[in-house]
């Protein structure tokens, strides 16, 4: 059974969500990439810096779809978590990238079922990117990738 169609105001909205999550991801590791301390993260700290920039290309991404849909990009990002223990910092970040994906995933569901095919298009090139933070940052904790 299809899905019926949302309206694009309310892609708007969500992309505006959307939008807010890539601003908390880029403040997250700029921040997390600069005050990590120890030998065990120099890598993934020079990763959260490669990650910061990416997250801004997909914010401008995103930014440029809700202009696409007539809508104004929001200013404010959702709230930066932050610990003094690089772990809990990266464990947030973790969280954040599989949230984001999350999110993706049904918007490129919402994107197809209006015939926006270009932005679900979009959608799939940002999630590649961020499915390789969420293994970055796990195998950075030493953990397996979580399951989405």
């Amino acid at each position: 059974m299809k899905n019926t169609p949302i309206t694009r105001k309310k892609m708007i909205r969500l992309l505006n969500e959307d939008l807010a999550r890539e601003y908390q991801a880029i403040i997250a590791y700029i921040v997390y990439s600069q005050t990590m301390k120890g030998a065990q993260y120099l890598h993934i700290a020079g990763e959260l810096e490669k990650h910061a920039a990416q997250e801004l290309s997909h914010a401008l991404l995103i930014a440029k779809q809700i202009d696409y849909f007539n809508g104004t990009p929001l200013l404010a990002p959702k709230t930066v978590k932050f610990s003094e223990k690089a772990a809990d910092n990266l464990r947030f970040d973790l969280e954040n990238e599989r949230t984001t994906i999350l999110h993706y995933r049904q918007r490129i569901r919402q994107a197809e079922d209006m015939g926006e095919f270009g932005l679900s298009e979009i959608l799939r090139r940002i999630i590649a990117e961020e499915q390789d933070h969420l293994t970055d940052l796990a195998d950075a904790l030493g953990i397996d990738t979580p399951k989405l």
